[in-house]
């Protein structure tokens, strides 16, 4: 029979093997078929427990199944699931007044993705830009080891070439300066810049940390210019660093926000917030999507939203996270060969590795994940953690021990 009319096809086995036969190889997955996950816990096929530390990279900030927001997708997915651009719903107009109630903004455009979020920033940018200055000021200014997305755009945006190879030519005016520089900043940010976009604290760059003293000069120039500050949260808002979004922490206001990964705790969905005079320059028309703030992603966002944004909530990601800390301190202290730095912010934390252990922060996930313990990379040179907000000190306690005899053997190895 042809295996694309057999009836079997859901239910037939796969296996790891499968990938490489018939998916488009973007990625390079883990060995092991992740089947089953509750809480921080996650089963592969062969029934080996993991512990997550990734949360789906800082996604899944409520923990993986959490019943909660299960609840509301069923809720939901019994009632509508998808009505189109031409018609508003419910749920997308409760999470829309939600979250411009607990932000700065005062207008939110909901779409699916982070690259998304940040593609109508910049596109609102340069609208924005061109009516009130004229085409000449367009250029976009961003920091190298960024990232934004995979689109043209936003990769190109994004400041690193790996991501670009390959893809030329590039769209142009697109300018990309040392993060936390403050003299790069004031050297770059002219009066033909429309935007200025910065991760308050970089991911994929390394977990870096924006200065208070860089993100409060970003905002000066801009405000200087006439450019608008867009701030990249996709990664280090929703609860990730003890605050909401990143920006209260810092007392810093961007003119745009973008969000997404922990705002659908998995369920794909992003949000573009600013303010009620920027949003005036995507008229009917400009911009828009087919599956953005639809029903099922707005209702599991609302929950989301409503879960994280409590006082209680908070006050426990930063308890977490200074537990954390100290235990990845003590795992340097311990294994100085291998460590060098902690740093991050809240529950998005990097661990640097020595000048030894160059270039092999991969093999040190593969050697912790072998233990069972799930973690992240940021590039070859940091081992990165961002376990669910809702982690407990019993699971960091765990996991330092999964991380210690992953590096007892990696050591022994050499």
């Amino acid at each position: 029979m042809n295996a694309k009319l057999d009836s079997t096809v859901t239910t037939r086995p796969v296996t790891r093997q499968t990938y490489d036969e018939v998916l488009v190889p973007t990625y390079a997955p883990a060995q092991m078929v992740p089947v089953r996950a509750a809480g921080l816990d996650l089963w592969d096929q062969e029934g080996k427990r993991y512990l997550d530390f990734t949360s789906g990279i800082a996604v899944a900030a409520l923990g993986h199944c959490n019943p909660i927001v299960v609840e509301a997708l069923v809720r939901q997915a019994n009632t509508v699931w998808h009505l189109g651009n031409g018609y508003t719903n419910e749920p997308v107009l409760r999470l829309g007044l939600a979250i411009t109630e607990a932000t700065f903004a005062d207008r939110a455009f909901f779409c699916n993705s982070g690259a998304e979020a940040n593609e109508a920033a910049l596109k609102l940018a340069r609208k924005h830009a061109h009516a009130k200055y004229g085409e000449h000021k367009s250029r976009i200014v961003s920091c190298l080891n960024s990232f934004h997305g995979r689109t043209l755009f936003t990769v190109s945006v994004g400041g690193q070439p790996k991501y670009t190879e390959g893809f030329e030519p590039l769209p142009p005016s697109i300018d990309h300066i040392p993060y936390n520089d403050i003299e790069a900043a004031r050297a770059a940010i002219g009066d033909d810049v429309c935007a200025v976009i910065v991760e308050p604290v970089q991911g994929e760059g390394g977990v870096m940390p924006g200065n208070p003293e860089y993100l409060q000069e970003l905002r000066a120039l801009c405000d200087k210019t006439g450019a608008l500050l867009i701030f990249d949260e996709v990664q280090c808002g929703m609860g990730r660093t003890g605050s909401l979004f990143a920006y209260m922490g810092y007392g810093v206001t961007p003119d745009v926000l973008t969000s997404a990964k922990a705002l659908g705790n998995g369920y794909p969905v992003a949000a573009m917030l600013t303010t009620e005079e920027l949003a005036k320059s995507l008229a009917v028309g400009t911009h828009g999507t087919t599956y953005g703030g639809n029903p099922l992603a707005a209702t599991v966002a609302l929950t989301v939203l409503e879960t994280i944004n409590q006082p209680a909530f908070l006050a426990r990601v930063k308890e977490a996270s200074l537990y954390l800390i100290g235990k990845l301190e003590e795992l340097v202290r311990d294994y100085p060969q291998v460590f060098g730095i902690v740093r991050g912010a809240g529950l998005l934390l990097g661990i640097v590795v020595t000048d030894e252990f160059k270039g092999r922060s991969k093999d040190i996930q593969r050697a912790v994940e072998a233990e069972g313990l799930m973690v992240l990379i940021a590039g070859p040179d940091v081992v990165r953690l961002a376990p669910a907000l809702i982690v407990t000190d019993a699971q960091i306690d765990e996991a330092m021990a999964l991380m210690r005899k992953g590096l007892d053997k990696l050591l022994a190895a050499r």
